[in-house]
């Protein structure tokens, strides 16, 4: 079995980081989103990996790599402009040819993974097996209708009265009569090929379509608010580990990783929470759910329920509370004592400021 996973799109969601990196590489516990992703599809025992890229194809390849990392080979295929996950598949159809393949979407996080609904993929190999997530408000999401025996009878996208709430969550398994289906449908209203349509076409046509139900946890971090509540979640399931320097007048609490050539000085750590490679933390109190990436400088500043990208620098802050700070960003206080705040903010920046006593 091959494996398709997307990592398109323009990520308007996570304006402002993703006008200069792919959404599919914001780091979550100092890991790129399409990392974990990666790791998932490789445990379901994939022989290729087919990566759909767009204009940031050439960031994720640096930071991805030809697949050494996984053990799996990586092949990138790249989409001039995002135009429905159906026509995915069509860009990948050279690289499929007739293997089953399983699709995941590049910046879906299941990190109880989904190797089960493989194994029975493999041994039913409907033409298709979708995975679905029960869903407090469907009407948000592609949903699934079942028969008693898990049967896809109806796929509907955003209902406005849904008779289910079973969401889809971005991972498919096919066999080949994918690409009949894809070649079938039309685009949509919004001018895509949509997946549902396909599997839709497949079920009308007498195909047998299935539904396997997740149930841990399940996240798109495509939103600023979702990349942070995928971030505690996955600090949660690290490991303590030491291998810099923490000196006396410090203090880790629970489960904290730090990572070569930290410093930490005259300063708390709670976890959960990773400091990555070279950060310097002085003076400050970094609190559970934060991920520090790598040559990171934190000065006497209260930090928690955070993400701060490699480079950065943040001074003389307090308290900081669910941010995310880019690459090689600098906040912090005024050169001279002033009673304002000095704002230099780019495109579809969100800065929220706590009110005046």
């Amino acid at each position: 079995m091959k494996a398709l996973v997307l990592s398109g799109g323009s990520g308007t969601r996570l304006r402002p980081f993703s006008y200069s990196m792919p959404k599919q590489l914001i780091p979550i516990a100092n890991k790129p989103v399409l990392e974990h992703v990666l790791e998932g599809v490789r445990d379901l025992g994939v022989t290729d990996i087919g990566v759909i890229v767009g204009d940031g194809g050439q960031q994720i390849a640096e930071v991805i790599g030809d697949g050494s990392d996984t053990g799996v080979p990586i092949t990138y295929i790249p989409q001039e402009e995002p135009l429905g996950l159906a026509h995915c598949v069509t860009l990948a159809r050279s690289f499929l040819g007739d293997d089953d393949f399983v699709m995941y979407l590049g910046d879906n996080l299941l990190p109880e993974g989904v190797t089960t609904v493989a194994e029975d993929f493999a041994e039913h190999r409907p033409e298709a097996q979708i995975v679905v997530h029960k869903v407090t408000d469907p009407r948000a999401f592609g949903v699934a209708e079942l028969d008693a025996e898990g049967r896809v009878e109806r796929l509907v996208e955003k209902p406005r009265e849904p008779r289910s709430d079973l969401a889809l969550v971005g991972v498919y398994f096919f066999t080949p009569a994918i690409h009949e289906a894809v070649a079938a449908i039309e685009p949509s209203a919004r001018g895509e090929l949509e997946i549902t349509d396909a599997l839709q076409w497949l079920v009308a046509n007498g195909h047998d379509v299935r539904a396997s139900e997740y149930d841990g946890y399940w996240k798109d971090a495509g939103r600023v608010e979702d990349a942070l509540a995928c971030n505690r979640q996955l600090l949660e399931t690290l490991k303590p580990s030491m291998a810099g320097e923490v000196d006396t007048n410090s203090r880790l609490d629970g489960t904290v990783v730090v990572e070569a050539g930290v410093r930490i000085v005259r300063s708390t750590v709670e976890g959960p929470a990773v400091i990555g490679a070279g950060s310097v933390i002085e003076d400050s109190h970094i609190g559970p759910g934060t991920s520090i990436g790598r040559d990171c400088v934190v000065h006497r500043t209260r930090l928690t329920d955070s993400i701060v990208l490699d480079g950065a620098e943040i001074r003389d802050v307090t308290p900081l509370r669910n941010s995310i700070i880019g690459r090689a960003a600098h906040v912090g206080a005024g050169e001279q004592e002033t009673t304002h705040h000095r704002l230099i903010v780019g495109d579809d920046t969100r800065i929220e400021v706590a009110a005046s006593c």
